[in-house]
């Protein structure tokens, strides 16, 4: 379904998006060649990879799917009431959490305006448009002041700054029974595969001394790297 609805947004035919899927991850490296400034990084997820990242998201979420299912399983397990997924790329987790019916609403953030529009219109395919809302910033004014839970996977390594956005959830996660789905991979890789990856020790050091101060981890069964958490 995935393929017929990026397909279909994007107006190609199936092969010609079969074409662009495999090549994605190089060409949006390609756009911008070297490491990634830290203060480069907000223009250049919102302005400058274009659609570019749809097809880099689509082609992992093709090739992962197993991964993926495991975290829409701990995802279903923990969503519930006013649900945020922060950094929600083509939307497939925010889709997922609008058809529970321990949830109310969805509020997708992202920066990437591709990436929204492409979330609503599949959010218009499945019904799902009046559950799910998706917006730029945690700022926009439509924004509940808290949430009863939250998904960010695959966002903090790309951050500037990831213990403030931890700081940030802990302002806006309900502190009784809020619970927040996180994972991260401060790595640029072996061989630099993830060049938009932030991996400075001082940064990675602060980020988890943040989550311990802030967080307590929850057990959960899934053989996952993603981790469930709640306010201390």
């Amino acid at each position: 379904m995935l393929r017929e609805q990026l397909a279909c947004f994007l107006q190609l035919s199936a092969d010609e998006l079969e074409q662009r899927l495999p090549n994605s991850t190089e060409a949006l490296a390609s756009a911008h060649p070297g490491a990634l400034d830290p203060s480069e990084a907000e223009s250049f997820y919102e302005s400058e990879v274009g659609d570019g990242h749809l097809y880099e998201l689509a082609a992992w979420h093709l090739g992962s799917a197993d991964y993926i299912a495991d975290t829409l399983r701990l995802q279903a397990e923990i969503a519930h009431g006013q649900h945020l997924d922060f950094g929600g790329g083509i939307g497939t987790h925010a889709l997922a959490a609008a058809q529970l019916k321990a949830v109310d609403h969805v509020w997708m953030v992202e920066l990437n305006g591709s990436n929204r529009r492409f979330v609503q219109h599949r959010a218009e395919a499945l019904g799902l448009s009046h559950k799910l809302t998706c917006l730029r910033d945690l700022e926009a004014a439509e924004l509940p002041k808290i949430f009863d839970s939250l998904t960010c996977l695959d966002v903090l390594e790309h951050l500037a700054d990831p213990s403030a956005q931890l700081k940030c959830f802990a302002q806006r996660l309900k502190s009784q029974d809020g619970v927040a789905l996180l994972n991260w991979y401060f790595f640029k890789g072996h061989h630099n595969e993830y060049p938009f990856h932030f991996d400075d020790p001082e940064m990675v050091n602060l980020f988890f001394s943040t989550l311990q101060d802030l967080y307590l981890e929850r057990f959960h069964p899934h053989l996952i790297t993603a981790r469930t958490y709640a306010l201390r």
